[in-house]
């Protein structure tokens, strides 16, 4: 709660409380369509997500116009004021880069501090929308001959015990989620592949992959600028290596390299 407002609060889309229909949510997670959709789903009054770089297409806001389709007012936090996946630093230090037009009509405005432009969208009156139109959300493998299967998760939620062995390439970004690396990926999987979120305050865009290197897994980012976040198809095809931990280096990751060639090389193995 802030101010008395309903403002509530979750470093992750993909675990809203159920409290979030009717509320104003900040959320930890990139701006993306798919965490756009889940909190739409939700019901929420109002959202701030983080830009996660805003990158290629724009792909990291890309939830605002969707909000604004609904009538729901939403901005992003900078992803260079506060850490991405850390709801806490948003509200403590973040501030506002982008905002749709709903929310500029409640004078929500890029610099304003997260805090404050909560408080500001929380009075926001409730928004009744039929079911959001869907975002779904791919689980993909990569066609290829390798030894080692590639797998395409657009969200890092998706990944599951039997993902353990494989080379799982996400769309989502390379922060740990409310800063705890246990969450960093949820199988030992040979290698893991994130989007750096345009990097950001205090490297927070690259958190996961020392936490995995303590877990002896591969994992590098690719650069916001290069792929779509939220689209791990884009990861693969599209994605230029941002930054790699030192088991990634030991297989030969370099960053300034096409994803795509380094995993299917690791793919066949």
């Amino acid at each position: 709660m802030l101010g008395g407002n309903r403002v509530i609060t979750a470093d992750t889309a993909t675990s809203l409380p159920a409290r979030a229909a009717g509320a104003m949510v900040v959320c930890g997670s990139h701006g993306g369509l798919y965490p756009g959709y889940l909190l739409a789903k939700a019901g929420v009054r109002a959202a701030i997500l983080c830009d996660a770089g805003i990158g290629r297409e724009e792909a990291g806001i890309a939830s605002l116009p969707y909000f604004a389709a609904l009538g729901i007012p939403a901005a992003a936090a900078s992803h260079l004021s506060c850490r991405i996946g850390d709801v806490d630093d948003m509200l403590a230090r973040g501030t506002i880069s982008r905002a749709n037009e709903i929310a500029a009509r409640l004078d929500v405005r890029p610099g304003d501090p997260v805090a404050e432009a909560a408080r500001k969208l929380a009075a926001a009156p409730a928004t009744v929308t039929a079911a959001p139109p869907s975002i779904g959300e791919g689980r993909n493998a990569v066609d290829q001959a390798g030894r080692r299967p590639i797998l395409l998760l657009d969200s890092a939620a998706m990944v599951g015990p039997g993902d353990e062995g494989a080379i799982i390439v996400t769309g989502s970004h390379g922060g740990l989620v409310g800063g705890d690396p246990a969450k960093a990926l949820k199988a030992t999987g040979f290698a893991g592949v994130f989007n750096d979120a345009g990097i950001g305050v205090e490297n927070a865009g690259l958190a996961r992959l020392p936490a995995l290197d303590a877990r002896r897994i591969a994992a590098f980012t690719v650069a916001a600028d290069s792929c779509r976040i939220g689209d791990a198809r884009s990861s693969f095809e599209d994605g230029v290596i941002s930054a790699v931990n030192e088991a990634a280096h030991a297989l030969g990751a370099r960053v300034g390299a096409q994803a795509r060639g380094v995993l299917l090389d690791w793919a066949a193995r």
